[in-house]
């Protein structure tokens, strides 16, 4: 059904364009959440303010038009797609306050989870609930779904730890059950809907079987249906209210605030995998370890282990382990060691009860239980990798109680082999029964379709009726269970549900067919293709963990977007659709405004760097390859045009003025169609030439070869900086005051990483840069004798990628401050902030943690700006699609706003921060040479 007139029209004047949605390629984007579900919705709106929902509600229920609301887009079970109206939350819902010394948050929903656990985490709480998606998640989806996790249990999650919550009817009625002044005014214009949810809570609670079937249903993990506990919970209706929001999915209102009670984060912890001969006893023993001081016990079977068992670090003997096999990787926290102790006691002592194939004891060392839960952590993507390419992977979970947990996993088992689901794996939250069982899963056929159809016929006959469990213990019903739960709750508790519905949402506009649904054939609707696209991305299972990240998730398209959107391009142009609009569109979205920085890999539960996908479209359009050679040969001329086009730029400036060259500039940029680079007050000055020596002269000093990066060959601090030298006279200064020979390459500005051809898809040319150096570096190392010293990330990154050469050592900047810099400084760390941007290829490289801890030796105060991943400047792009670099950085500034300086390791992202930081950004270089001096010859001497 197509959307009223008066709606649209009515919308238009309440939302500007920039933050609607109706063309093709932004309507598939948005299309598609976490689910195996796709509905195009015919408007996307991005809202900004509950002011904003209240009206945009308003206007749905007067005319009747279908409205979903979208968070983090990361459901699992079809609550998030829409084929009316998708309101999905923009930047302005980021709000959190502590209270009572972190005892309570209270937070907006468009909160991550993860960053509410980062505010949370100076007074040694969290929030109770701990999805596995909470590094993406978003707290409105986390109470909408009332989601859990490992940790977690019932009681920790959002229904049990609610304080408090703001919320929106169908109606647009506002009620904050915190604010004495809204509950006086609601309970005014609400009575009758008060006196009916009271008079519902009543009858619940006087007709004995439904009371207790309810409890029962809720001591187990259950999500499934709406939460009809607050029914026997509670009896003042506003209580009644508040909870049944939660889990609710979106269906009777939307959630603009909530308060958490928060829970004990304890500081120590200690796990260990115990592998038991059969799935008896290993059940047996979660039994027993229930009432222990365990945090976690997560159930791995044998098929599991074995999906993940060729992983590199995994032990040998995983491999060998018995057919019957199962594992529990178990987890006890404390508040101090010697309590830790003391739990690990008491477990063991249960455990020894039991009999065991192996084990990995309890330890507390990082590195051991950090293994052990990668075998957890990757049990799901190792099926998604093996996949056949068109297959979905389907994560389902359902619970059993936890004293038949051992049939239960036998009998799906069984039907895993009755369905030949023969790559089904099983792994799960066993305190609470709580199983996960993943499979693949086509749509392509009617026969596939029918298939996954009869078997989750029996998975519901099973779980449901057989073993009285939850069909969906926190994943949310969604559409996938919506035709189950009349089949698991029973007659009374669904008509109730529906009653329930009614009450607050009379029309039917909040969410459709999203756990209540009259079409007993929902779940087999809708179903999400994902045809081939490109083998770098076909292993994409579009959960959105990536978007977090991206630098323009927000602006155009993130990861999950750009290969969604080329799924469909490549299906349309397979079956002869004309897809001219839509790659065109694509070019912007999809391709122009990509960082192709790959932090999108580092989130992807498989891996998937969708950068490659791009700079791979990006050579298929590469038509300026002889150019490219011809440029590559002439990299010294490059470097004094590069110094020639900044010193003009600069002298310009000293003409114009700063404000009136920004403005000319920003026309010029504009009228060359973005091809004529923006320039900014962030502008480096032109750099010096490099200082070459003559031949080194034999010398006590151990020897550093330090490559200098075409940027900081070229580009000096910018004129408003009050560090005047350029990066690589910075750094031979540091190195030798840490009692360094520095040597130089014979040529340095006639090579180049060839990171700069390589972004533009100009790859064999990339590569004879890249070779050409490592070889220039090799004669300079003395054969790899004399670690090698590049002076940014970015550039070191490209030398290290696609097979570096063994006999080098090379080392950007952090890593070797780390190892070689520090012990020969003395540092006095100053007590001027600083702001530290951890660069993506800092990231790559594994060595974020060390420029931390590095910042922290030279300040007593660093600060890690929030939601800050990726700077977007992407090389060049800062200068050619600034927008990119504005977008992740919008919230850039209030985040540095008291600091003194920001620290990185990139000089072209250090432009862009100092641009959007309103601070001067500096290698870390800088600040480690200013608070650090030689330590003497007494100092260095361990003899002394």
């Amino acid at each position: 059904m197509t959307l009223p007139a008066a709606f649209l029209a009515a919308v238009a004047r309440l939302i500007p364009p920039q933050r609607r949605f109706d063309d093709p390629l932004s309507t598939l984007a948005f299309g598609t959440d976490a689910s195996f579900y796709r509905l195009i919705p015919q408007l996307v709106i991005r809202v900004e303010s509950e002011e904003e929902v209240q009206q945009l509600l308003q206007l749905a229920n007067q005319q009747h038009v279908a409205v979903t609301f979208r968070a983090a887009g990361t459901s699992l079970s079809g609550q998030a797609v829409s084929d009316s109206v998708l309101l999905v939350l923009g930047d302005h819902w980021n709000g959190r306050e502590i209270r009572q010394d972190g005892a309570q948050i209270r937070l907006q929903p468009g909160v991550i989870g993860a960053a509410a656990n980062a505010a949370l985490a100076p007074y040694q709480r969290k929030i109770g609930p701990d999805p596995a998606s909470i590094n993406a998640c978003k707290i409105g989806g986390i109470v909408a779904n009332n989601a859990s996790g490992m940790c977690c249990g019932t009681a920790q999650n959002s229904y049990h730890t609610l304080a408090g919550m703001r919320l929106l009817l169908a109606d647009g009625t506002l009620l904050d059950s915190e604010d004495p002044a809204s509950v006086a005014r609601f309970r005014q214009e609400k009575a009758g809907l008060l006196a009916e949810l009271a008079e519902l809570g009543r009858q619940t609670r006087a007709n004995q079987a439904l009371a207790e079937r309810i409890r029962h249903k809720y001591r187990l993990k259950n999500t499934t249906g709406l939460a009809l506990n607050a029914l026997v919970d509670f009896d003042d209706p506003l209580d009644i209210l508040c909870h049944l929001m939660v889990g609710s999915e979106g269906i009777l209102g939307f959630i603009s605030a909530v308060t958490y009670h928060t829970v004990p984060d304890y500081p120590h912890k200690a796990s260990a995998l115990v592998v038991f001969p059969d799935v008896e006893s290993c059940c047996r023993a979660v039994t027993a370890l229930k009432p222990q001081p365990v945090s976690a016990v997560e159930l791995l079977d044998r098929r599991s282990l074995r999906s993940v068992q060729e992983k590199p670090g995994m032990p040998a003997w995983v491999a060998a382990l018995s057919e019957q096999a199962c594992a529990l990787l178990i987890e006890s926290r404390a508040a101090s060691a010697s309590l830790l102790q003391e739990q690990l006691a008491q477990i063991n002592a249960v455990l020894g009860q039991f009999p065991q194939e192996r084990q990995v004891a309890f330890s507390s060392d990082p590195a051991v239980y950090n293994l052990l839960w990668k075998i957890r952590k990757d049990t799901f993507p190792a099926v998604g990798a093996v996949r056949r390419t068109g297959t979905t992977v389907i994560i389902e979970d359902v619970t059993f109680p936890i004293e038949r947990l051992a049939e239960g996993v036998n009998q799906l088992l069984a039907l895993f082999d009755k369905h030949a689901y023969h790559e089904a794996i099983i792994f799960g939250h066993a305190l609470e029964g709580n199983l996960h069982f993943v499979f693949t899963q086509g749509f392509e056929e009617p026969a596939q379709v029918a298939r996954y159809e009869a078997f989750m016929q029996d998975v519901a006959q099973l779980v449901a009726v057989d073993f009285g469990g939850s069909l969906k213990a926190e994943h949310g019903t969604g559409r996938n269970m919506a035709p189950f739960v009349e089949l698991e709750w029973g007659q009374d508790a669904y008509q109730l549900m529906w009653q329930i519905k009614a009450l607050l949402d009379p029309h039917g506009i909040l969410n459709p067919d999203v756990q209540l649904s009259r079409d007993p054939q929902i779940h087999l609707k809708h179903l999400k293709p994902l045809p081939a696209a490109d083998e770098l991305v076909d292993k994409c299972i579009e959960c959105g963990f990536c978007e977090p990240v991206c630098p323009s998730h927000g602006l155009t398209l993130s990861p999950r977007q750009r290969i969604v959107v080329w799924r469909d391009i490549q299906a349309r142009e397979r079956a002869g659709e004309n897809t001219q609009a839509l790659r065109q569109a694509y070019q912007h979205h999809g391709l122009d405004t990509c960082a192709a920085t790959g932090l999108c890999a580092q989130r992807c539960p498989v891996g998937i760097n969708t950068g490659d996908l791009v700079r791979k479209l990006r050579a298929q359009r590469a038509r300026h390859g002889a150019l490219a050679h011809r440029l590559g040969a002439q990299l010294p001329a490059l470097l004094r045009a590069a110094r020639l086009a900044l010193r003009l730029a600069d002298g310009t400036r000293r003409l114009l003025g700063t404000p009136r060259m920004a403005r000319l500039m920003r026309r010029l940029h504009q009228a060359s169609g973005q091809r004529l680079p923006l320039w900014t007050p962030a502008m480096p000055q032109a750099a010096s030439p490099l200082r070459l020596d003559s031949q080194p002269l034999p010398d006590a000093r151990p020897r550093v070869v330090y490559f200098a990066a075409c940027v900081s060959q070229a580009m000096g601090p910018s004129a408003s900086d009050g560090e005047r030298q350029p990066l690589h006279e910075k750094t031979r200064a540091l190195l030798e005051k840490a009692g360094y020979q520095v040597i130089h390459l014979a040529s340095p500005d006639s090579l180049c990483c060839g990171q700069p051809w390589q972004s533009k898809g100009y790859f064999s040319e990339a590569q004879a840069q890249r070779l050409r150096l490592l070889d220039a570096l090799l004669q300079a190392s003395r054969g790899g004798l004399d670690p090698i010293y590049c002076d940014t990330s970015p550039c070191t990154l490209r030398l290290l990628q696609d097979h570096p050469d063994p006999r080098l050592d090379i080392y950007e900047p952090v890593r070797f401050i780390q190892q070689h810099l520090l012990p020969r400084l003395e540092i006095t760390p100053q007590t001027e902030p600083v702001a530290v941007h951890v660069t993506c290829s800092t990231q790559h490289l594994g060595q974020a943690e060390a420029l931390l801890n590095i910042a922290r030796r030279c300040s007593t105060q660093v600060i890690i700006p929030e939601g800050i991943h990726c700077c977007g400047f992407a090389g060049d792009k800062g200068f050619t699609t600034p927008q990119l670099n504005a977008h992740a950085l919008r919230n850039l500034q209030q985040a540095v706003q008291h600091c003194s300086e920001g620290l990185s390791t990139s000089r072209t992202c250090e432009i862009g921060l100092s641009q959007h930081g309103g601070i001067d950004y500096h290698s870390v270089v800088y600040l480690l040479d200013r608070v650090s001096r030689a330590l003497s010859h007494d100092d260095n001497n361990p003899e002394k």
